[in-house]
């Protein structure tokens, strides 16, 4: 079996699922990296110009308020499956909590930590697209498993 492991975290309950099987099916000797992808919404928060609409101008502050909220979700939703993959037998110094701000996309900024950390295994949850919206649109669970190679990838449905 996989003796490192990535999963791909974003809060969703697919997420979550993801966190739950690794928690019951995988040995607890394994090393666990919980992943999240940020969006870069910084550049937003700090924009000055000129140019921008009287609209945004006025709304700025509440969006980047409700994007340092979403951070703060995101990273207590990871603190918590931290702490469940801790319960369920995980050495709490192989259970690491790990966060980046959007480079390339999210699927290809999980593949590339997954190559680069010299993972076994990429586990993410399924996302819930209906089959016309996911054939069209693609879902980040199947650009990774369509993008990673050398590397093991589960989806948790």
């Amino acid at each position: 079996m996989a003796k490192k492991i990535l999963v791909a975290f974003d809060e969703s309950e697919n997420s979550k699922r993801a966190v739950n099987f690794v928690g019951t099916h995988v040995a607890p000797d394994a090393e666990v990296t919980l992943f999240n992808v940020l969006l870069d919404t910084q550049a937003l928060c700090d924009m000055e110009s000129p140019e921008l609409t009287p609209y945004f101008k006025s709304e700025q502050h509440a969006f980047c308020n409700l994007e340092d909220k979403k951070k703060q979700v995101v990273r207590e939703a990871m603190e918590a499956a931290r702490r469940s993959l801790i319960e369920c037998g995980f050495a709490a110094d192989k259970v690491h909590v790990k966060s980046v701000v959007r480079e390339k996309g999210v699927a290809r900024d999980i593949i590339k930590q997954a190559q680069e950390g010299r993972f076994d295994l990429v586990v993410l949850g399924k996302r819930g697209l209906s089959g016309i919206k996911e054939f069209f649109m693609g879902s980040i669970s199947q650009k990774v498993v369509s993008g990673a190679k050398d590397i093991s990838v589960l989806v948790v449905d």
